[in-house]
């Protein structure tokens, strides 16, 4: 473990970082005059205490060491990080919910952080504003990570941050950088994250929300988050016009944030025509809207088909960008929408989105290189590469593509049988996993938009957690840490 000590300095000053974060539901509480501006002080210097404490007892160590992180430093880091926020994130739903237990305080810390917006509370709309601030806060820090924030500033520590960046940011093809330096890169990402989040909440107060209503969503929307201030989510507005709102901005965060960049700087929408992923996330997101729509209408869900087409539309960008918000009960339509709709939920978000899933990239190239398969068993000798936006992809990036596939699928049928074992139904437990490893909110039957998760045990809600941790964490940065080589020297 002495080896991995620079890693411990760089915890420290992530999770310091991450304290400052409480000042957000301070002001709250103090501009709502709540009796709980202790109880988030309280959870800023026990997160700012350990934090200091763990970055300045490791520091002359580090300065020792005196070296550049390595691949296995950036995957040790990050799952240290998603596995010790949650801890602290947890202290105000301890501190102010004394009904809620450990599993379950830290279940919605992990809930928020990963932007699964899944929850086992009930009774949202009597929560104090500061907790909804909280939630809001720690769904938007998720989105993007807290990791590449950090990335930002390890050049100021004297460490550089190129391999915790890679095994932070989402997707397949992680050498890609936007700008010469890694930092500057982190900080356009978030220059970026930052400007639609505060489009969103302007949006959103201008279609008809409270700006508190405005902040809490907005920041969620855009992460992608799924965490509402309220137990009927959008369906308490019945509103069209926030409900378009949402589709764009959730739209919007379900791509690429390096495309947005590069829009951002070229000034041209012409990166989002030129993105096969763009393309391909935009037109499924509109043609599953369609189909959806099409089974609500054949089916006779609502009077009108102009209703279903604004139900269908809302809830299938939803749940397949993994925002994870409903308007509806979505869960009493014919079963094939909502079975759909979490299929989509699978691979529409973007590599380097805030959405989860296998990442729209890996579908297009896994159809690619099944198309060259094909090619392949006519024409063997045919020399046949796998293109992507006029460049080769190297086979390396296909193989990978492979692995990770194989084992997105072993884990959701693995957790699948465990909590069949356990005792649930087969659509709850499945659905339940699909949403959790797809950090896509909520599922189906016990689990549905209707419900929450809190009918769950302690043991399948422990499930679900692991579920929803490798899912933020693209399953390999995660399970790589179990393999003996991994801490070999």
């Amino acid at each position: 473990m002495v080896a991995f000590i620079p890693v411990f300095n760089l915890l420290g000053a992530t999770t310091s970082l991450f304290a400052l974060a409480f000042l957000v539901p301070i002001g709250v509480a103090i501009m709502y005059d709540e009796q709980a501006v202790a109880l988030y002080a309280v959870s800023m210097a026990v997160t700012l205490g350990a934090g200091l404490l763990l970055h300045l007892g490791t520091r002359r160590a580090t300065q020792r060491a005196r070296r550049e992180l390595q691949p296995r430093d950036g995957f040790l880091l990050v799952s240290l990080t998603w596995l010790l926020l949650p801890l602290f994130a947890m202290l105000p739903f301890l501190l102010q919910l004394p009904e809620i237990s450990f599993t379950d305080a830290y279940f919605e810390a992990v809930s928020c952080l990963t932007t699964t917006g899944s929850t086992t509370l009930v009774g949202l709309d009597a929560l104090p504003a500061s907790l909804h601030a909280w939630r809001a806060v720690t769904v938007w820090i998720g989105g993007l990570g807290v990791v590449v924030l950090a990335v930002a500033i390890l050049p100021v520590l004297g460490v550089g941050g190129s391999q915790v960046f890679k095994a932070e940011l989402p997707g397949p093809m992680k050498e890609a950088r936007l700008t010469p330096r890694i930092a500057e890169t982190a900080k356009g990402l978030y220059l970026v994250y930052v400007v639609l989040s505060a489009l969103c909440v302007l949006c959103l107060k201008w279609a008809g929300m409270t700006w508190f209503d405005a902040f809490c969503h907005g920041g969620s929307i855009v992460s992608l988050g799924g965490v509402s201030t309220h137990d009927a989510g959008f369906a308490y507005f019945d509103s069209a016009a926030i409900e378009f709102v949402a589709m764009v901005f959730m739209t919007l965060g379900a791509l690429n944030f390096a495309t947005h960049f590069q829009a951002f700087r070229r000034r041209s929408l012409s990166a989002y025509f030129r993105t096969t992923e763009a393309r391909w996330t935009v037109l499924i997101l509109i043609f599953g809207s369609l189909v959806v729509a099409l089974c609500l209408v054949r089916n006779g869900t609502f009077p009108t088909a102009l209703g279903a087409m604004r139900y269908a539309f809302f809830n299938t960008v939803s749940v397949a960008t993994t925002a994870g918000f409903a308007n509806t009960d979505y869960g009493h339509w014919p079963e094939f929408a909502p079975v759909f709709m979490l299929l989509l939920s699978c691979f529409v978000p973007s590599a380097g989105s805030a959405g989860g899933g296998i990442k729209m990239i890996r579908f297009v190239l896994m159809l690619r290189q099944a198309a060259r398969e094909m090619v392949r068993i006519i024409h063997p000798r045919v020399i046949n590469p796998v293109r992507l936006d006029g460049e080769t992809v190297d086979n390396k990036i296909l193989f990978s593509m492979l692995a990770f596939m194989l084992v997105y699928g072993g884990t959701i049928v693995f957790f699948t049988i465990v909590m069949l074992f356990s005792g649930l139904d087969v659509i709850t437990a499945f659905t339940a996993i699909v949403s959790c490893v797809n950090n896509a909110g909520p599922g189906l039957n016990q689990v549905g938009p209707a419900t929450t998760f809190a009918i769950l045990s302690d043991f399948q809600t422990w499930v679900c957690v692991a579920s929803m941790l490798l899912g933020r964490l693209e399953l390999f940065t995660l399970l790589v840490l179990l393999t003996p080589g991994f801490w070999r020297k």
